[in-house]
């Protein structure tokens, strides 16, 4: 049997059944029986399939996903999330776009404590999206920077889905993780200079609000006593992962010990609040490890059937350059993105992609994090943008899917272009995980 019918039966497969509305999981089991059967010896194969299924979901390295999860879920249903932003909002005098500035800068807190983007945009949308319409902003104005923010919590760590991706590629987690703290960083300002701008050169679209006079103590109080200790947290798991005391796992658990209890300290983790975080965190823990179950048979009957081989090897034979493989591979996964979800994408591509990574001598960590820039931009492209779901979910009804799409093309122009710029300035993603890590 040819690689080519086997690429097209595995790959196209399992792309065709995740198009036709199958969920992620079962499309790669249903795919993962066939290959098993015809590849792997029959019978054989099956009972393979069933020991590396057991083995895929006990490995160590995965466990700082529901950990990072639970910090984000203790945030959201404990109410913190309404002091931090209170707290920013002290912080930020009058400036054009001052509430978008808000929910922006607030974002990026929320990033530093929070493993699941979802959460932080529905926390913003909840909360300060009915605020800035009732003020006169334009739905754009007020739903774009909301879902942005919150696709780059992605890129800061923690981040579930960057844990994902480097137990699924390979890529040490603990670079990975660091290694998007720059481009969120970068993005995160680059979203407030355009928000200012645009508030400047079209005032309509969010009027000036008022500010209650305040001085001395009073304007630092929230800022001190609730941004600082989650703005720690976020220093000391970094902090432990980079100077080597604490593995990723190590470093989960320390962030959501801490998260819990200044939860305790503020008297805000209440009993419901604790149920309702730690059933969230089952909830999306085991819907991404039923997703790994299947992830890793499908990468090995890939490469057994040999159309992993045969995929590098037509590729490595066209004598493009490693930077236009690597441009062409980020391509094909904004392109996913338009369609399928982002766990998706790191299923049907890295099979194919990492063994060209590691042909081409490519830095794993630079590509790591072009891969999550990709993935941040498939959370905001329309029709099937993860985080245009949640934010129609927890609008009013007079922000209209139109205003959604319309609000994130902005956002989108200036993911696509740190990518770009990331493409040729590798050192932007590598240089703080190998000053901190080695």
């Amino acid at each position: 049997m040819s690689w080519q019918f086997a690429a097209l039966l595995l790959l196209g497969g399992s792309t065709v059944l995740l198009f036709l509305g199958m969920p992620v999981a079962l499309s790669f089991v249903a795919v993962n029986i066939l290959g098993a059967f015809l590849f792997l010896g029959g019978e054989a194969g099956l009972a393979q399939v069933v020991r590396n299924s057991i083995v895929s979901v006990m490995s160590f390295s995965l466990t700082p996903i529901p950990l990072f999860i639970l910090m984000g879920e203790i945030l959201f249903h404990t109410g913190l999330a309404v002091n931090v932003i209170d707290g920013v909002e002290r912080l930020i005098r009058q400036v054009p776009g001052r509430l978008a500035v808000v929910a922006v800068v607030a974002g990026t807190v929320f990033s530093a404590i929070s493993g699941s983007t979802i959460a932080t945009t529905a926390m913003l949308g909840s909360l300060m999206l009915p605020v800035m319409l009732a003020r006169g902003y334009h739905p754009t104005m007020a739903a774009g920077p909301i879902m942005a923010i919150g696709a780059v919590d992605m890129l800061i760590p923690p981040s579930a889905l960057t844990v994902l991706l480097g137990s699924l590629s390979g890529i040490s987690i603990s670079k990975l993780l660091i290694g998007g703290v720059v481009p969120g960083l970068m993005l995160a300002v680059a979203f407030v200079a355009y928000i200012v701008a645009r508030a400047r050169l079209a005032p309509a679209l969010a009027p000036p609000t008022p500010i209650a006079a305040r001085s001395g103590w009073d304007n630092w109080r929230l800022l001190v006593l609730y941004v600082v200790p989650l703005i720690t947290i976020f220093v000391v798991v970094v902090g432990a992962m980079s100077a080597g005391f604490a593995t990723p796992t190590e470093s989960a658990a320390l962030g959501a010990l801490a998260t819990m209890a200044l939860a305790v300290l503020y008297r805000a983790l209440s009993l419901d609040a604790l149920i309702k975080s730690l059933m969230g965190t089952v909830a999306i823990s085991g819907m991404i490890l039923f997703i790994i179950l299947g992830a890793t048979t499908f990468s090995q009957i890939l490469s057994f059937s040999g159309a992993t081989d045969g995929l590098v090897a037509l590729i490595l034979g066209q004598g493009l350059s490693p930077l236009a493989l690597v441009a062409m591979m980020m391509f094909t996964l904004v392109f996913l993105g338009i369609f399928v979800d982002q766990v998706s994408m790191m299923l049907i591509t890295l099979p194919v992609f990492m063994p060209l990574v590691q042909r081409l001598g490519v830095d794993p960590v630079w590509f790591g994090v072009l891969f999550l820039i990709c993935m941040q931009l498939g959370l905001l492209l329309p029709p099937h943008g993860l985080l245009l779901m949640t934010m129609r979910g927890v609008a009013p009804p007079e922000v209209t899917f139109a205003h959604i799409f319309q609000a994130v093309v902005p956002y989108v122009i200036m993911s696509l272009l740190l990518l770009g710029f990331l493409l040729l300035f590798p050192a932007i993603a590598t240089w703080l995980p190998n000053l901190l890590v080695g």
